[in-house]
């Protein structure tokens, strides 16, 4: 470890980083640095965890452990039928730096997502994704520092800005120059910067090769920066999931159920709004996700509802016509969901609230506030859904999803409880999977690219041994990974253990962490982002 600097070891987090994309970029000589750790230590593929979206396997990457423990299984946190955007606060395991805290090792930790409101450790942390765009940060009063010292420092990529591309690379600058601030000001052992817009530029322009090779260059640059001013005795790079072109159909689950008797809709302004409702600024105001004063356009949307004339009927006329998207880009989303079909949650026997969890949550008696499936009936209700969902053909004749199975296959834990009933992974991740209603089953698919299961993973350093290779790794494995390369013990309740190229340091039973009071995210901003993402529909 070099004489001015304290860095033990580095974990870059990479969002959606993959072979596909990586090596054409390692072939064109563009990411020198990055390929330099994968060439002179070892990698291999990266199994992600279902769901592998990035507000669910970021905190199973620095937990060590699955979401049935640490609480979190996507974007959305649900209480009954009313939700809110997860924070730091759904986290209910320690991350690697609090563990870290408790062996008195420093930590800085930069952008990574679900981190806010951040707890307090021996260290500095500025919140990532879910955050809001002015996040308090640990200590109080860091995020004027950082940008005293460094400039503009943003959470989000400015959206105004004449280039979108350049936007997201100045983001990854400004993750680079606030890491190596910290690093000089709290000089930590244990480093965490994240890098998002890796993932975000695929979601907004997946056919943008410039920008997305520009991005890369910029975190290219911010790495060997980073290595040149901390010099870290070890250095190990990993993804959250990969990123890949969606070649098959948009399988819409509600309406699926909708046609085998098991999600009832209701239409003008009534039912669970979409989620979508959130572009527009239509968010919920304290604790009522429904409760939104409609205008004008929208009552008016909401009467030819009730007598049949939905959004959907006025959009598969407009699609008829051509103008469809025209009209997609321009319409309002509140006007359009006021005259929606809708999902009417407390009415329906099982649903899909969220297609990035991945499954069907049944309306359970005494779980959810109007539950209609009895208790004793929830068992025989599961497998008739199991059974219906494992018999999904696209209009081809294929299997719809590689696999349809009981949550418990997926999730173990105190937190169990919040999880779908039902794990729906689509085949080969071919398939967009959709909560929305569209009258129809199947389409094309709404993002032409979107999160693949295989994401990567890097390491090279003093206690990182090449010729050992990293195994068959797997996301959990992340946390006990980092932590033997400090010699200390993993937790015996993490998911994961130690990559083969380290020297596991045994196990230790550390206390279960001590849950703080939700508090809600209620962020106008955040949900935005979200939804113009994809991540919201």
């Amino acid at each position: 470890m070099s004489d001015k600097s304290s860095l033990h070891t580095l974990l870059v987090g990479i969002d959606a980083a993959c072979d596909r994309v990586l090596e054409p970029l390692f072939e064109a000589d563009e990411i020198p640095t990055l390929e330099s750790i994968y060439r002179e230590g070892t990698s291999g593929p990266l199994e992600s965890q279902i769901p592998p979206w990035t507000a669910s396997a970021w905190p199973s990457l620095y937990t060590g452990m699955n979401p049935g423990k640490h609480g979190v299984y996507g974007f959305l946190s649900f209480d009954g039928y009313d939700w809110d955007v997860v924070n730091a606060t759904d986290v209910h395991e320690r991350t690697l730096w609090e563990l870290l805290d408790r062996h008195e090792i420093t930590s800085a930790v930069v952008n990574v997502p679900v981190t806010h409101p951040p707890r307090e450790f021996d260290g500095a942390l500025i919140p990532g994704y879910t955050a809001p765009e002015d996040p308090d940060c640990h200590p109080a009063g860091l995020l004027e520092d950082v940008r005293e010292a460094i400039g503009e420092y943003r959470v989000y990529p400015n959206e105004d800005a004449a280039d979108l591309g350049q936007a997201y690379t100045d983001c990854v600058r400004m993750r680079g120059e606030a890491f190596r601030y910290l690093a000089d000001e709290y000089e930590p052992e244990f480093g965490f910067v994240e890098f998002q817009a890796t993932d975000s530029i695929f979601h907004e322009r997946p056919d943008d090769d410039a920008a997305i090779r520009s991005i890369y260059r910029e975190v290219d640059q911010q790495l060997a920066e980073i290595l040149e001013t901390t010099e870290p005795a070890n250095v190990i790079v990993a993804s959250d999931h990969g990123m890949g072109p969606y070649d098959g159909l948009e399988f819409r689950v509600n309406d699926y159920l909708r046609e085998e008797g098991f999600v009832t809709t209701a239409s003008g302004g009534r039912g669970m709004p979409n989620w979508a409702t959130v572009r527009d600024g239509n968010l919920k105001e304290g604790d009522d996700t429904t409760r939104h004063e409609a205008g004008v356009a929208e009552r008016a949307m909401a009467t030819a509802a009730g007598f049949g004339l939905t959004s959907q009927r006025i959009g598969a006329a407009l699609e008829r016509l051509g103008l469809d998207e025209f009209v997609e880009s321009h319409a309002p989303t509140g006007m359009v969901n006021a005259g929606a079909t809708q999902v009417d949650f407390p009415d329906s026997t099982a649903y899909v609230r969220s297609r990035i969890e991945l499954g069907v949550r049944m309306n359970l008696e005494g779980r959810e506030p109007d539950g209609v499936v009895p208790p004793d009936a929830y068992e025989e209700v599961r497998t008739r859904l199991i059974d219906a969902l494992r018999s999904v053909r696209t209009p081809e004749g294929e299997p719809v999803f590689e696999a349809v199975r009981p949550r418990e296959e997926y999730f173990h834990g105190p937190e169990s409880e919040d999880a779908v009933d039902i794990v729906t992974v689509p085949a080969d991740f071919e398939h967009f999977l959709s909560a929305t209603l569209r009258d129809e089953q199947f389409g094309p698919p709404s993002e032409p690219w979107n999160h693949k299961l295989e994401g990567t993973v890097a390491a090279r350093g003093d206690e990182i041994e090449p010729t050992a290779g990293v195994g068959d790794a797997h996301l959990f494995d992340i946390a006990p990974t980092v932590l033997s390369t400090f010699g200390i013990p993993f937790d015996q309740r993490m998911d994961g253990t130690p990559l083969p190229c380290v020297d596991a340091a045994g196990t230790e039973q550390y206390p279960r962490f001590d849950r703080t009071q939700s508090v809600e995210t209620a962020d106008d901003d955040v949900e935005k982002r979200l939804a113009d993402l994809g991540y919201l529909e």
